[in-house]
């Protein structure tokens, strides 16, 4: 198996005042959220998994079979394929189209800007084929913040790549065809309420650009990694972090997505989440990373999930996880 170099890890946050996450239980292993590789034709500020063009680490395929085993063994429902832009992967479309085989819903983390790479002149249609639902990164309906977050000329590109969609049945009413829409704020702070500003990004969007879609789901920024960084450059990690734990909901708690989700680095390892997999932290119950060749032979006997204070991330406010806001 192709390891590559692994990325270093950062170092779990200390909340202040020392408030500990409350314990938390898997229900049921429902998806299977799997990062395909740091590269990414893009290098946003708010990326916790320290993504851009220059990272070279990618699943194998050997690893890809093991998914898919993995998949079809233990009765997943859903397959949610990240990256960096995990389409630049060479293994991406033959994933897909091995999940789909097996009835499995299949979502892509999609930049849209990917959609005018070399290369991918193809993968819209190849997307709409294979009835892959899109979860496409759009922080504003503006270009100012877009290009502020991702880089100059995405919102425009961002913009052509949803209309390309749209012509394919992609977020049109009616139309099996998902396209959800991605917000996460700017800076140190909390998204808004997510019902709210779906409003405004429909109307928006469409007045301007004609572009419909099926939900907005709104995210907070993870204190990790890069945006972890530009909150220590800019004296504001502990600001946020005390946002953070003040707005701590339990109310949330039922909801999280680690609960349902193990997430699976681009070598193969398992991990209770996205973010521990960023932090390197095994699963709970666990003294070393377990990788998906253990998972296949043996069913987990804990169901604890590892916590720690960057946590309060996903519990503060309405919430926050890969499907958007926990509570409306």
């Amino acid at each position: 198996m192709a390891l590559g170099n692994a990325m270093t890890a950062t170092p779990p946050l200390r909340a202040p005042k020392e408030v500990t996450f409350p314990p938390l239980v898997r229900s049921q292993l429902e998806t299977l959220q799997v990062n395909l590789g740091y590269r990414c034709n893009q290098a946003c500020t708010h990326c916790h998994v320290d993504a851009g063009p220059n990272r070279t680490e990618e699943m194998s395929r050997e690893t890809v079979d093991l998914v898919i085993e993995l998949i079809a063994k233990r009765n997943i429902q859903t397959l949610d394929i990240t990256g960096g832009a995990p389409e630049l992967n060479p293994h991406f479309r033959y994933l897909v189209q091995a999940a789909r085989r097996l009835a499995v819903r299949v979502i892509d983390r999609c930049n849209l800007t990917i959609l005018e790479e070399p290369n991918q002149e193809t993968l819209a249609n190849f997307l709409c084929e294979n009835q892959v639902s899109i979860t496409a990164s759009l922080p504003c309906y503006t270009r100012e913040n877009v290009d502020m977050q991702r880089g100059k000329g995405v919102f425009e590109k961002s913009i052509r790549g949803l209309q390309e969609l749209n012509k394919l049945g992609y977020g049109l009413p009616g139309s099996d065809l998902e396209l959800n829409l991605v917000y996460n704020p700017v800076g140190a702070s909390l998204p808004p309420a997510q019902a709210s500003l779906e409003s405004t990004y429909r109307e928006q969007l469409n007045a301007d650009h004609g572009i419909q879609f099926t939900h907005l789901l709104t995210l907070a920024n993870m204190p990790i990694a890069r945006f972890r960084h530009a909150l220590e450059r800019d004296g504001e990690i502990d600001e946020y972090l005390d946002l953070l734990v003040s707005a701590h909901s339990d109310s949330n708690l039922a909801e999280v997505m680690c609960r349902t989700t193990i997430s699976i680095d681009w070598r193969g390892y398992a991990y209770d989440c996205d973010f521990n997999q960023m932090l390197a932290i095994p699963l709970a119950g666990s003294k070393h990373s377990t990788h998906l060749s253990e998972l296949i032979q043996n069913a987990r006997r804990s169901q604890s999930i590892a916590v720690a204070d960057h946590c309060f991330g996903c519990t503060a406010g309405q919430g926050s996880s890969c499907g958007g806001a926990l509570i409306a």
